[in-house]
């Protein structure tokens, strides 16, 4: 069938021998026009020594799609002249011969169709075909020099010159110049990534031009998220040590990275979090009754009680469930960012974590993937100092994490991050650019944990009082807004007062009603997790039925739901 489409299509071009207008139509059908962009030479041997030579390249960009546009490199010697060489993505069937080579790199804009009637398979298999055979068929009606010339003349071939004489570098790998001296990169003869900032620690704007001119209200919400999550914070770890949640983990110090950043994003874009940005869902309006639910697991839970404190999530909100191993979220935040790049959801996934999980592996599998797919992504490392009781003088070597950035290929900004303003812009104008772009984004805050790692923590095993304190009070994130607050007359001392009393009221009622609400029934442990329960887990939960049912007395099944 390939093969008759492919020959009859070729009929209609055959009265002229130039490709012209004739000619050129099947390389539009295959998306040439419009769609070519340079591709570093490298194919075929490299050149004889004092030789010129050209590389023609063609490189099309394939669409997003997976098995709908299929890229066909077909590499043709033009010294030889003599056979093409198919070169499918991952597997080189023939090397060409050395000199110059021309790179066809091909897509079928009916792939969606084809795929929409037979399945993505098939598809593989029948564009393969269909291009292999137009291409063939048309370097049997038109001499290579006619196809070279009206490639260029049609903008979808580009010429790259290099010559043995030049001595340049042409590995496909790096971009860099060759030298004659030994000599490594040394870490501490490179400057730092300079951290940006929009206040002073006294709250006033530094350069004007880069004041985000807010207005009030929006500056308000900033500053009562901030406290709210301060005063919730507050109270569930006293919780904790009264025994009457299991766990706990606080965001002291670390306000103005959530708001700054969740207020910078659009509504609808999806947010994966580590366990500390209790904030971002603050801003964006979860209630107060479904976070203490979550910390005490009622039935008001979300999750149903099946996540241990602090690891919340909502659909609605777009927050994904956090989720406890460090650094998982982030190469599944870029499967994510993959996924509404594709679908052109005009939405950007934004991936929390701190500079420990910086040192996984998964993060370095996120950042790779991130940059080779072209994810719009934002990666938010929160860089506070310390993960759990380790500094990051025993973390690192290099320059924080923004420096790594670059190494990827990943565009990077280093923060103050109790600089709500900097927060607010950076992430902002790296939302617009991830969206625009499709590329990923790396913002480094700086800012310190001024609580314990946890409830399960005693952080003067490893910090001095004094460096607590010094951070409390001398750069906090609330305290900085507060005076920008006051410097421009939108905030007094009395109504600082009365919003506190306000907040602790608001968080005090939410918590008396959690505290009030049965957990949820035990036996929906085994719901929710495959659409259809099978056998073998229903079996777990008859089982677990038939055993409260005779040991019910043992356990304290008055405070669950029946």
């Amino acid at each position: 069938m390939a093969m008759a489409v492919a020959f009859a299509v070729a009929r209609v071009w055959r009265p002229s021998r130039g490709l012209g207008r004739t000619g050129l139509p099947l390389l539009r059908l295959l998306g040439a026009r419009g769609l070519a962009r340079s591709v570093s030479s490298g194919y075929g041997a490299p050149p004889r020594p004092g030789s010129r030579d050209s590389t023609l390249l063609v490189a099309l960009q394939p669409l997003e799609a997976d098995s709908r546009a299929l890229t066909l490199g077909f590499v043709l010697s033009l010294a030889t002249l003599s056979s093409w060489a198919l070169l499918a993505p991952g597997l080189l069937s023939q090397s060409p011969s050395d000199g110059v080579s021309l790179h066809l790199s091909l897509e079928c804009p009916l792939g969606p169709v084809f795929e929409h009637i037979i399945g993505p398979t098939p598809v593989v298999n029948l564009l393969y075909a269909l291009c292999e055979v137009l291409l063939v068929t048309l370097r049997s009606l038109f001499t290579d020099e006619e196809i070279q010339r009206h490639c260029f003349a049609e903008g979808c071939a580009q010429q790259q010159h290099f010559s043995s004489l030049d001595d340049k570098p042409q590995f496909p790998g790096a971009s860099a110049e060759f030298i004659d001296k030994l000599e490594f990169i040394q870490p501490n003869v490179i400057s730092g990534i300079p951290i940006y900032r929009v206040m002073d620690r006294q709250g006033q704007i530094i350069n004007p031009s880069e004041d985000p001119h807010l207005p009030q209200e929006k500056v308000l919400k900033f500053y009562k998220s901030m406290t709210l999550l301060n005063t919730m914070d507050r109270i569930l770890y006293e919780s904790q040590r009264q025994g009457r949640i299991s766990f706990y983990m606080t965001n002291y110090g670390e306000e103005g990275t959530h708001v700054g950043s969740a207020a910078a994003l659009d509504d609808t874009d999806l947010v994966f979090g580590q366990y500390r940005e209790a904030g971002v869902l603050m801003y964006r309006d979860y209630p107060l009754e479904l976070f203490m639910a979550q910390c005490y697991s009622n039935v008001s839970d979300l999750g149903k009680g099946r996540q241990m404190p602090v690891h919340y999530g909502c659909r609605e909100r777009h927050f994904v469930t956090i989720s406890s191993p460090l650094a998982t979220q982030i190469p599944q935040a870029v499967g994510a960012a993959y996924a509404a790049k594709r679908a052109n959801a005009n939405r950007v996934v934004i991936c929390y974590f701190g500079e420990g999980a910086a040192s996984e592996g998964d993060a370095h599998a996120g950042f790779n993937f991130a940059a080779t797919l072209e994810c719009p992504i934002i990666f938010f490392c929160r860089n506070n100092g310390y993960a759990i009781s380790t500094p990051t003088s025993e973390q690192y070597r290099g320059d924080g994490i923004a420096a790594r950035g670059p190494g990827y290929g990943i565009l990077s900004i280093r923060v103050d991050g109790n600089d709500v303003f900097a927060v607010y812009n950076a992430t902002k104008e790296a939302r617009r650019r991830a969206v625009a772009e499709n590329q990923p984004f790396l913002i480094e805050a700086m800012t310190y944990r001024i609580g314990h790692h946890s409830t399960s923590d005693d952080s003067s095993a490893y910090r001095s009082v004094d460096e607590v304190n010094y951070w409390d009070k001398q750069d906090h994130p609330i305290s900085r807004l507060r005076h920008h607050l006051q410097s421009r007359g939108w905030w007094d001392d009395e109504q600082e007062k009365a919003w506190r009393k306000q907040s602790r009221k608001k968080v005090m009622e939410a918590f008396e009603q959690a505290e009030r609400k049965l957990k949820p029934n035990p036996t929906l442990i085994f719901s929710d997790v495959y659409q259809e329960m099978p056998a073998q887990l229903r079996k777990q939960q008859e089982s677990l039925a038939r055993h409260l049912q005779t040991y019910g007395e043992h356990y304290p099944l008055d405070h669950f739901e029946k």
